[in-house]
């Protein structure tokens, strides 16, 4: 096992980047954000930052996810359909919230920058993905859905039409959606 580089992190300093970074996001977009302006907001240096995170689309999706977390809890009402229409639902209102409006801003900007694009999809995407991979494996070892599920291929069916109509389309994306999307999904998946 191999030490940490360095002293710990201070709570106290970490906060402040990470909410200095996301205020920025806000203010001026992820294009107009620097390690420079987050380091001057925080009242911190550039090296304090680089130390802890590995460029500037890491701290902003950090600081992103830090802020957005509370918003988006991992349900677990006993029910598999039920955690997975709240989950998805919550997301895709995440989505078109002026928080949610940032992140389709970011992955734009991955499409030209291939560290903002690894730092959100590890970040972001990634740990959602788990997410609903527990969601549904509970929900197959509940019995409630088949056991040989292929829990990826349906998290990309009822997760892909959302950011489609967020991305592509531009179609309405409300609750009635999602629990259709969700309801249609769940005819093909469930146990018999």
């Amino acid at each position: 096992m191999q030490g940490k580089r360095g002293r710990p992190r201070n709570i106290e300093t970490q906060n402040s980047i990470l909410s200095s970074s996301y205020d920025l996001l806000l203010e001026i977009g992820f294009g107009a954000v620097t390690v420079e302006k987050i380091a001057d907001r925080a009242k911190v240096s550039k090296a304090t930052i680089y130390k802890w995170w590995p460029n500037k689309a890491a701290v902003v999706m950090d600081g992103f996810l830090s802020a957005a977390s509370a918003r988006l809890p991992v349900p677990d009402t006993g029910s598999v359909f039920q955690d997975t229409l709240e989950h998805a639902s919550n997301m895709a209102l995440f989505m078109t919230s002026r928080e949610g409006s940032l992140f389709l801003e970011i992955i734009g900007e991955g499409q030209v920058d291939s560290a903002l694009a690894e730092a959100y999809r590890t970040r972001y995407i990634q740990p959602r993905r788990l997410e609903v991979y527990g969601i549904m494996d509970q929900g197959i070892r509940r019995g409630e859905l088949r056991k040989n599920l292929d829990i990826g291929l349906c998290t990309d069916l009822i997760y892909g039409p959302i950011f489609y109509r967020l991305l592509v389309t531009g179609d309405l994306l409300d609750s009635n959606y999602v629990r259709q999307l969700v309801t249609q999904v769940f005819e093909g998946i469930r146990s018999t």
